[in-house]
């Protein structure tokens, strides 16, 4: 079980649509983020990517020196950049992190924010240039372990003599991340990446999805590994948990609610679509209860009545958390890409309380023996912490 942090170069807050409890996205906060997520032994870290964050190549490579084993899995925007340039950027930060690079390729939900970045093509042909561009993406790292260069002539892109002169640490290449729920989408990933991504749906979608993917796969000859998007809110006991779900969103009000779902409604995305059919798009009687965004045991929709992308939560105690993480790995994820609001705060508390839970994961340096001293704040001078029970 992969288990990632997020690191919120959109900024990062208490309450959800508010400035109440907010704070400002900084390279010292992203940094402090990271270094709690490497520091507590998570595997990796999810950057961001879009006009509404920090560039996730720029902070991801500002963080390579703060960390030691942390994995980074950064975007490239097939379309906004070109393949070879891509190519040359994830074989430099693969060698300079040592080969901490994982790749998420996203090809975009949201025309207006293409426009912006210079891309003016529908749904369907943003797949089809995504599916070229990592035909040489690939290509040409593959080739740079063979001091090579790779040609290739698509009918929406070109590569002539592509080639990067410094190869990247991992062979052939970082392995490639992708998430989407349209038919495009599916059939690319069943073809080209390595794990496929899922937003937080209930597990009777998650378990429908896995099975198309794995079957379109099997027809490319190829197998899959799969992962999953998801907030996480968990606190010592589940009535806890709930009054922090309700605390999250307790300064929304409708009309911010309304402004945020309109938003979404003109992306092309299938997956916002799917996100945004979960709640309904309604604050409604949430304040207080669980009410309609409890949409599985234990799994929120509360966050996705204003945030774009992933929107939903697992809620309850650490126990009800991790048995939630088990089923969903049951059906084949294993990789988890978790966040909670604060970011910062939340990395600790999900460690602290889950990990000791999960199959062949703890706190890193009391599981590993690495501590040269009690685990904890020692008493009256000279008595060290009683060991918690398992």
């Amino acid at each position: 079980m992969n288990v990632f942090w997020f690191i919120p170069t959109h900024g990062d807050s208490r309450y959800l649509g508010t400035t109440h409890g907010a704070r400002a996205g900084s390279h010292d906060y992203f940094r402090q983020v990271a270094v709690a997520a490497d520091t507590l032994g998570y595997d990796g870290v999810l950057l961001p990517t879009g006009r509404s964050c920090e560039d996730a190549w720029v902070v991801a490579s500002s963080l390579i020196g703060a960390t030691r084993r942390l994995k980074f899995l950064v975007a490239i925007r097939p379309g906004v950049s070109s393949p070879q340039f891509a190519a040359r950027m994830a074989a430099s930060f693969d060698r300079m992190s040592e080969g901490r690079l994982l790749i998420n390729v996203v090809t975009g939900g949201d025309p207006a924010e293409l426009e912006g970045d210079g891309l003016f093509v529908g749904h369907d042909e943003r797949y089809a240039i995504t599916a070229e561009f990592l035909q040489i993406w690939r290509g040409i790292l593959q080739a740079s372990h063979r001091g090579e260069a790779f040609s290739l002539e698509g009918r929406r892109l070109v590569s002539k003599g592509g080639k990067v002169i410094y190869p990247p640490v991992q062979r052939p290449y970082p392995p490639l991340y992708f998430g989407g729920s349209s038919e495009a989408a599916h059939e690319l990933a069943a073809g080209q990446v390595d794990v496929y991504l899922t937003w937080g749906e209930p597990p009777g979608a998650v378990a429908a999805k896995l099975a198309d993917m794995r079957a379109r796969a099997a027809r490319h000859g190829r197998t899959l590994r799969f992962g999953i998007r998801l907030h996480v809110i968990v606190r010592e006991t589940e009535q806890q948990a709930w009054a922090a779900a309700d605390d999250l969103i307790r300064h929304l009000d409708d009309d911010t609610v309304a402004a945020a779902q309109a938003a979404f409604s003109r992306m092309d995305s299938e997956g916002q679509r799917r996100m945004a059919a979960l709640h309904g798009g309604r604050l409604g009687d949430a304040r207080g209860g669980r009410a309609h965004l409890e949409i599985a045991p234990s799994l929120w929709a509360g966050v996705g009545l204003v945030r774009g992308g992933a929107g939903t939560a697992l809620v309850g105690s650490p126990q009800i958390v991790a048995q939630r993480l088990r089923e969903y790995a049951d059906l084949g994820i294993d990789t988890f890409i978790l966040s909670g609001y604060p970011h910062l705060e939340e990395s600790y508390r999900f460690a602290e309380l889950v990990f000791p839970l999960l199959p062949g994961r703890a706190r890193a340096q009391a599981a590993a023996g690495l501590l040269s001293g009690p685990f904890g704040e020692v008493m009256a001078t000279g008595l060290a912490p009683a060991r918690a029970a398992g």
